[in-house]
């Protein structure tokens, strides 16, 4: 008996998101596959020289070999807080879901997701600085881009992007509402067949390419209202605070596995484009 209940505890820790990761690394390197399966050969071929720079950002706990790896660096590195601790704040953008939507007022001095993708899209763009700097950029822009996209990031209702909202994931129980969308509950999603790891025609590709890092801001911040909170606090994304816990249950997994599916491909299909551009 002892046996069989440490068995189905370390089951039910597998399924629990990490909280050092922000974005979990799942839909990360996810995000990161769909961008390297969209890329011209010659895009992969300047992304593989600058990543031979990586001995030289001195992060070699934090590995920097590939486009995976670059998916959850900068969440590596902000574990060493006395020199990467300024980065925490662009992991996310916490915009009110329940008043128009705003974002430079929660971005103070480019310190959020959108910003940093756009600095470092601009950074990595910039053939004439050093590989070990627009490495730095890539690293940042891949990871960052996947965060934008994380409608919890985006979202925020005074309870920071529902890290306040304690909620359990059907029988898992102690966590909240920004794990289980960071973790088990987009991990399911990306699992769901079709395969949404592939390469995308352009013509699927072209309503998807568009827009602007404020723009897919929007996005993320109206998916976190209409179905994350709404979901979670029985259709009215803005009504009372949740006494107690609250339960994410299978109907709400339904409702929500498109578009975590979207946002995901939305990301990957996005950081090619600029990617494309960039290298």
């Amino acid at each position: 008996m002892i046996r069989s209940l440490l068995i189905s505890l370390l089951a039910l820790a597998a399924l629990l998101p990490t909280p050092a990761l922000a974005w979990g690394e799942y839909s990360h390197r996810s995000t990161a596959a769909i961008a390297a399966a969209n890329l011209s050969p010659r895009a992969r071929s300047s992304m593989q020289r600058l990543l031979r720079a990586a001995p030289l950002l001195g992060t070699p706990d934090c590995p920097l070999d590939s486009i995976g790896d670059a998916s959850v660096w900068a969440d590596c590195v902000r574990r060493d807080r006395d020199r990467w601790g300024y980065t925490s704040p662009w992991h996310y953008q916490n915009v009110d879901i329940c008043a128009p939507f705003a974002l430079e007022p929660n971005c103070p001095n480019g310190n959020c997701a959108y910003a940093q993708v756009e600095r470092n899209f601009k950074i990595l763009s910039d053939r004439s600085l050093p590989d070990n700097v627009r490495l730095e950029a890539f690293a940042f822009l891949v990871h960052f881009t996947g965060d934008l996209h994380q409608p919890l990031h985006a979202g925020d209702r005074h309870d920071r992007g529902g890290n306040d909202v304690d909620a359990d994931y059907g029988i898992i129980p102690g966590l909240n509402l920004h794990w289980i969308w960071d973790g088990p509950l987009a991990e399911r999603a990306i699992s769901t067949p079709p395969q949404i790891i592939r390469s995308y025609g352009p013509d699927e590709r072209a309503g998807i390419v568009t827009g602007t890092p404020e723009d897919w801001s929007r996005e993320a911040w109206q998916v976190s209202r209409d179905i994350a909170y709404a979901r979670a606090l029985d259709g009215d994304p803005c009504g009372p605070k949740p006494q107690g816990t609250v339960v994410i249950d299978e109907p709400d997994v339904a409702a929500s596995t498109e578009a975590l599916r979207l946002q995901v491909v939305r990301a990957g299909l996005r950081l090619a484009d600029m990617l494309e551009k960039a290298l």
